[in-house]
């Protein structure tokens, strides 16, 4: 009885989904209104497209997709809920685009996808319809979306495509991922449908790596640009950039959304403001912006699936329709994009479909059941065909590397009070606070199962168990929503009106005022001790925006090789630097600029290359060379070696002479280069 008196008692308001208007619905299950809808999914495309307006398909499948559902009383919530719908829907008909023979052009695919929206919204008897309403707190909640972006694009104001490669090749994560954004966008498809052409682009992975947020990239790319054509390497790099700092604002903007959400109807007021005012400070100060730095991009976009999945798994969709969409839509985009955050996200589906099981219709089982095994394979297809390939599962989950540690104090310290919160007598007598208890129970038990494993196998946590953890905190943060609730306040029922409302206003400014100094170290103006640092200025958000994040890799301008050496066809090694790290990347960059991304299988041999800016000792000396050596073995032909120091050239001139394959050894002296401020680039 508890789950069956949910959608009564936690409806927002004016978000309880009357039934459709007899006319509206007779309207909309015509056939003349079908044959429009169809006409209009085609031709909107067809004539925005040409004019280089793609770009505005986006919003406007997001609106056709918003106009269908029935989620939510405020146009905000409803957009959300449609965009994880669309990331969804994107996905899963990518399998169709992959093997198509029209690829991601933008027509077919804009057209396919309006089709699908136009068709279901017939079926289901459904006449376009949105919810004109708006909450103070949208401002609150897109407000910290904008400071986010300020921060993360302030760097590259001002600067040109060739300055922003910087930003771009902070690790070479981010040159791996980049890498895959184009294979999809060469091949036409998911990698791991074409994995033969994808070598050419990337370095390895094309069958086991996870490609959601790679596909999706690519598809909005496509509608940025208007044509399935990549256009100049440069110009697209800064494009793939640009959405990597775009997804992350976006997290803050899910993160502080999905905790107003989950507080439901009763989150009013100045309390609403205190939450989402917590949530902004947090994930302002959060270490996280670490993971733009480390170029984990794959994490960033699922860690967004898993916040806005997470909000409608607490808070559910009032019809079963939609409630069984947004579950499935959600795990896909989460299986797809990053597959580790599956286990959480599988767990979380079932166990709200377990608290709400009592809103489905015995009679209906056997379709529930046939709908859950149709989502379920889609959403294990990826996965399934990783470990069906190449891939050590259980080695590969054990693996060491650079990590962004997740916050203990949020993940354990958020996830005891999201414990409290959802056991709370006035929560857990709802639907939303069984879901919410059953929620954080079993990722908790996720999280921890895991960091177990990795302790009973190689005897501490790794690189992996940070990621999903990264769930966790997650978790924690849109929790937050539910303790606002408990704030208890009550108004004296004969203060007019507009005294309460200023009231609540003055306080709300407070209540934000108060999490921002408390949670992200913001002071206002007032001198820290001894006037050092503020905690504000301390930040890896605010870093980045100083632009302490920026790539060393060589001469601060050696990712730019490709200009000095127009007309060499062979593979690169570009040694710039004496840190072989720094040698990699400018390789990598290089390799990426000329659509040769597939070279780096042999090509990685430079991270053990630490040559190339200055004599070393002649054991250094040797050691490097030897893999310079294997790097054109394992090539199989002939490449050149770039230096930046002439005596290193001439050396290795000397010792390569009669070296099979043949390697050209090309010195480009350090004095030759000007300063990146006073330097021009292609496209600049």
């Amino acid at each position: 009885m508890v789950a069956a008196r949910t959608s009564s008692e936690e409806a927002a308001p004016g978000s309880t989904p009357g039934p459709e208007r007899p006319a509206a619905a007779r309207t909309a299950r015509s056939l003349p209104f079908l044959a429009g809808a169809l006409l209009a999914s085609w031709l909107v495309p067809t004539v925005l497209i040409p004019t280089g307006l793609g770009i505005v398909l986006l919003p406007l499948l997001v609106l056709a997709v918003a106009s269908v559902i029935r989620v939510g009383g405020v146009l905000l919530d409803r957009l959300v809920a449609a965009a994880l719908i669309v990331a969804g829907g994107v996905l899963v008909t990518g399998l169709l685009f992959s093997l198509w023979p029209w690829g991601l052009d933008p027509v077919p695919t804009s057209g396919a996808l309006f089709s699908i929206v136009a068709l279901t919204g017939w079926l289901g008897r459904r006449a376009p319809r949105l919810p004109l309403r708006f909450r103070p707190s949208d401002l609150m909640v897109l407000g910290a979306g904008y400071v986010m972006w300020h921060y993360l694009h302030k760097p590259l104001v001002g600067k040109g495509p060739g300055w922003r490669l910087e930003f771009l090749t902070t690790s070479e994560d981010r040159l791996n991922h980049f890498s895959y954004f184009v294979g999809i966008e060469h091949v036409g498809g998911y990698n791991f449908l074409h994995q033969e052409a994808a070598k050419a682009y990337m370095m390895s992975g094309e069958g086991v790596y996870p490609q959601g947020s790679h596909f999706l990239l690519a598809w909005v790319d496509s509608l940025v640009r208007s044509s399935a054509d990549l256009g100049s390497t440069l110009d697209t790099m800064n494009r793939y950039l640009l959405y990597v700092l775009a997804a992350y604002a976006l997290l803050g903007v899910a993160l502080v959304w999905a905790a107003r959400w989950i507080g439901g109807p009763r989150l009013r007021g100045w309390r609403t403001a205190a939450v989402c005012g917590t949530v902004a400070a947090l994930v302002f100060s959060s270490n996280y912006t670490d993971l733009v730095t480390h170029g984990f991009d794959s994490t960033v976009i699922g860690l967004l699936m898993v916040a806005v999945l997470t909000a409608f798994l607490v808070r559910p969709a009032l019809r079963t329709p939609e409630f069984l969409l947004l579950a499935g839509s959600g795990l896909i985009a989460v299986t797809y994009v990053y597959n580790l955050f599956g286990a959480v996200a599988g767990v979380a589906v079932v166990a709200t479909l377990v608290v709400h099981r009592r809103r489905f219709r015995l009679s209906r089982w056997p379709l529930y059941a046939l709908l859950a095994v149709v989502a379920l394979g889609l959403a294990a297809l990826p996965s399934v065909v990783s470990v069906l390939s190449d891939l050590d599962v259980a080695g590969t989950s054990n693996l060491g590397g650079p990590s962004v540690g997740a916050d203990r104090t949020i993940l354990v310290g958020g996830l005891l009070l999201a414990l409290l919160a959802a056991a709370a007598p006035t929560n857990r007598r709802t639907g939303t606070g069984r879901a919410h208890l059953a929620l954080v129970l079993g990722a908790g038990l996720v999280i921890c199962g895991f960091a177990w494993w990795q302790m009973h196998t190689i005897g501490h946590v790794s690189y992996y168990f940070e990621k999903l953890a990264g769930t966790g905190v997650v978790i924690a943060l849109v929790s937050i929503g539910a303790v606002g609730p408990l704030l208890r306040t009550t108004s004296p029922a004969r203060v007019p009106v507009l005294r309460r409302r200023i009231g609540d206003g003055v306080l709300s400014v407070v209540a934000v005022a108060t999490a921002l100094s408390l949670f992200a170290g913001v002071q206002w103006g007032m001198e820290s001790f001894k006037a050092g640092p503020t905690a504000w200025s301390q930040n890896s958000l605010t870093a980045w925006s100083r632009g302490d994040s920026w790539s060393d890799i060589g001469p601060r301008d050696g990712a730019t090789v490709m200009a000095d050496l127009d007309g060499i066809s062979e593979p690169m090694m570009v040694l710039y630097s004496n840190d072989d790290y720094k040698n990699l990347k400018s390789t990598w960059v290089t390799a990426l600029l000329r659509g040769r991304g597939g070279d780096m299988r042999a090509l990685y041999e430079a991270h053990w290359v630490n040559i190339g800016a200055e004599p070393r000792k002649e054991a250094e000396h040797q050691a490097a060379l030897a893999h310079v050596k294997k790097a054109a073995e394992k090539l199989g032909g002939p490449m050149t070696v770039v230096v930046a120091d002439p005596a290193t050239g001439d050396l290795l001139r000397k010792e390569l002479t009669g070296f099979q394959p043949r390697i050209t050894v090309v010195a480009k002296p350090g004095n030759n280069w000007i300063h990146p401020w006073n330097r021009s680039f292609p496209g600049d």
